[in-house]
């Protein structure tokens, strides 16, 4: 759980989840241009790959492959467990 913490912790990878829950399934280069142009993120190619690194060791990010492309989608259970967790913990 700690790693999903600390995943959402950089505002750039919250900004990647943002784009991904609005258009799921985007390769390197989509998210690339679409943080750039909706959210003003000017990192590069390679510091954008490292952050989906990140949220993709988190859980929060799945990988598909197809031919040369790699999709990136966003993996919501963890984000669901931590709000499960909390509902419950409020019901006490």
């Amino acid at each position: 759980m700690g790693d999903v913490f600390k995943a959402l912790a950089d505002p750039t990878r919250r900004a990647i989840l943002d784009e991904l829950s609005e258009r799921d399934e985007q390769t390197l280069f989509e998210n690339c241009s679409r943080l750039a142009t909706k959210h003003g993120v000017t990192a590069t190619r390679q510091a954008i790959s490292q952050h989906l690194g990140v949220l993709e060791d988190a859980g929060l990010l799945r990988t598909r492959r197809a031919a040369c492309f790699k999709f990136h989608s966003i993996e919501t259970a963890p984000l669901a467990e931590i709000a499960s967790r909390w509902q419950r913990e409020e019901r006490l």
